[in-house]
Order: C-alpha cells, then sequence, then structure tokens
C-alpha cells in the first residue's frame, strides 16, 4: 500500500452540487429555488423569530418583571454552622478567611449570618450582614458582630 494509492471508503464522499450550470444538468432554470419569491431571490435572508407574517412568538407574549440592579446576593450561613467550626477548631473569631478556610464559601461572595441554630460559645464574627436574631444570639453568649 502507498499514499498515491489510497482512496476514501465507496460512498463516503459525495460531488458537490453544481446549481445553473444549464438544463442537461437537471439542476439548471432556477436552480433548485422553485419560482419566484423571496426565498428564490438572492440575498435572502430570513429574519430571527420570522413566522410567515403571523405576530412572533417574542411579541405576542407580554412582557413582566425587571431585574434590580441595586440587588445584592448574600451566602445564607447559620448559627448552626458557626458553632460546629469554632468546635471543630476551636476558634474564638470568625471571619471571611475562616469561613473560606472550612470550606464554606468559594471566591469573593457576601455573607450573611441567620439565627437558625443555637450558639454556646462567645465569637468575634465579621460578615457582610447579619439578621436580627443572628445577632441578638451572638450578643446573648457575649461575643460580638462586626459589619465588613
Amino acid at each position: 500500500m502507498k499514499l498515491n494509492s489510497l482512496k476514501p471508503a465507496k460512498g463516503s464522499t459525495h460531488s458537490r452540487r453544481r446549481v445553473g450550470r444549464g438544463p442537461g444538468s437537471g439542476l439548471g432554470g432556477t436552480s433548485t429555488r422553485g419560482h419566484k419569491g423571496a426565498k428564490a431571490r438572492s440575498g435572502y435572508k430570513r429574519k430571527i423569530g420570522f413566522e410567515g407574517g403571523q405576530m412572533p412568538l417574542q411579541r405576542r407574549i407580554p412582557k413582566a418583571g425587571f431585574k434590580n440592579i441595586n440587588h445584592k446576593e448574600y451566602l445564607p450561613i447559620n448559627l448552626s454552622a458557626l458553632q460546629a467550626l469554632a468546635e471543630e477548631k476551636g476558634l474564638h473569631k470568625i471571619g471571611l478567611v475562616e469561613l473560606k478556610e472550612a470550606g464554606l464559601l468559594k471566591g469573593r461572595v457576601l455573607v450573611k449570618i441567620l439565627g437558625d441554630g443555637e450558639l454556646k460559645v462567645a465569637l468575634t464574627v465579621e460578615a457582610n450582614a447579619f439578621s436580627k436574631t443572628a445577632e441578638e444570639a451572638i450578643k446573648a453568649v457575649g461575643g460580638n458582630t462586626t459589619i465588613i
């Protein structure tokens, strides 16, 4: 076997359709485009969402809602998670660095401490936001809250 004797498998290749090359080819005249109409013309391009003159779906359905550009998305962390972290690592101060090392958050996210669970250790907690119940629970055990 030599490189010059290699051929593609039978039936795997097709010859290009040469339209508009006279009546003998069977593809002359209208060049497979049919008679008249926009699709027969050169430069035809169907608009996105065009439904043949019917009102397009994106215009039939009413507009609804909006996106608040001032909305801040917080990652919620409960007091029970802080208690477990404090017991496991023996911490008295918990901030974003400690939470990241514990694998509770990834990247640059805003953290809000929520009041679900029970706190038994006095902790100094640093976060972006606190719920009222969480702040009261932390201060009730003798801890501090700091908003970053």
